[in-house]
């Protein structure tokens, strides 16, 4: 515990240095460049370091593994650490994921692949890569706006994140590009064919150029047909579709996600929407609130967010939350600070220990290179 706090103010004391002392901060990055010639190709280190702490109070009556209905910790949420490489037309990843909780124990792979750049624009990618979809299912934790990605994502999105197959990605015009691929669904830790099954995604972003409504828009829409399988390492979805759109005027973001999903192996059919608005106060300074609201077709089709599942681990049928917090960006995306707080409450219709209601707090380090 006191080590997670002299990290926090040792970043925040770099931070306060960068601003006295220019970008030198930023140099620091520097280091994980190991090698780039005139040509383009370099050989880089990769990886993120991300730590939370977290205190979460349920106020529902019903008793849960734990008994006073908290939670609170101090974590290594994530470390992950290797390389990235680009040889003419060829790039490569290779990284692993570790628990620093464990004394650094090697827990999988994530990237592990290679791709290509064709003559046509079209960008080939092969073996164990990430399958983004829905809004924060897109987005890499490395560059999240929230602690943790919101629970409509945590309930459709496949929270494995990395598995092994082939994609494309291109343009179909200046303003849309698309990203096609399929996936073995299978749940091994390094890259694997041999079981579950498949899934196949296809995604599409549009951009819009500037009127008297915005200064920028982006509109995403996903969509994934899984085939699903006891042994895979995905949600029990068959379908979901996922329609996104990020707005932007001045300062002032609003972005939002409507998606639902089809159930297939007792898993219930369920649907959700989620609006962010933001304001970026400077460029070091976030700020945020966020809605979440989920309903499933039946009873106990929900799962809670990584935390108040630590509380109540039982499923309800709909779900409610408001987050709002504040971000303070050291050096962009690359290392940052998040603190906010969020009340939850699922119903729980069936009445079978997946009613909650409490509310959390979370500060949180993340970095990247």
């Amino acid at each position: 515990m006191n080590n997670f706090f002299i990290l926090i103010l040792s970043f925040i004391f770099l931070s306060s240095s960068a601003y006295s002392q220019g970008s030198e901060i930023n140099d620091i990055w520097r280091y994980t460049q190991l090698y780039k010639n005139e040509q383009g190709n370099y050989f880089n280190l990769s990886g993120r370091l991300q730590a939370d702490a977290t205190y979460f109070n349920s106020t529902s009556n019903n008793l849960a593994s734990n008994e006073d209905n908290t939670y609170s910790d101090i974590i290594w949420r994530r470390f992950r650490f290797g390389f990235k490489a680009k040889y003419g037309h060829i790039h490569t990843a290779l990284e692993g994921d570790f628990d620093l909780n464990d004394g650094g124990k090697y827990k999988r792979l994530t990237d592990a692949n290679l791709s290509w750049n064709l003559d046509n624009g079209i960008k080939l990618t092969v073996l164990k890569h990430s399958t983004g979809f829905t809004l924060d299912g897109r987005t890499s934790s490395k560059k999240l706006l929230t602690p943790q990605r919101n629970n409509l994502t945590n309930n459709l999105w496949f929270t494995a994140e990395y598995f092994t197959g082939v994609s494309i990605k291109g343009k179909l015009t200046n303003q849309t590009s698309y990203t096609s691929g399929i996936f073995s669904s299978d749940g091994s830790d390094e890259i694997g064919f041999t079981k579950g099954s498949y899934f196949a995604l296809f995604s599409l972003t549009s951009s819009f150029s500037k009127n008297q409504l915005w200064d920028k828009a982006e509109v995403g829409f996903d969509y994934v047909y899984n085939d699903v399988d006891e042994q895979g390492n995905t949600r029990d979805f068959s379908n979901v579709a996922s329609f996104s759109t990020k707005l932007n005027t001045g300062s002032w973001h609003l972005w939002s996600d409507l998606s639902l999903g089809q159930g297939e192996l007792g898993q219930s059919d369920l649907w959700g929407l989620v609006i962010m608005p933001f304001f970026q106060q400077t460029n070091k300074i976030q700020w945020l609130m966020r809605y979440t609201y989920l309903d499933s077709e039946q009873v106990n089709g929900l799962r809670l967010g990584k935390y108040e599942h630590k509380i109540i681990e039982d499923k309800g049928n709909n779900y409610q939350e408001i987050y709002a917090g504040v971000n303070y960006l050291i050096n962009s995306h690359k290392l940052k600070l998040h603190f906010g707080g969020q009340y939850t409450q699922m119903l729980d219709d069936a009445d079978d220990g997946g009613k909650y209601g409490g509310w959390g707090i979370t500060l949180a380090l993340r970095s990247y290179w």
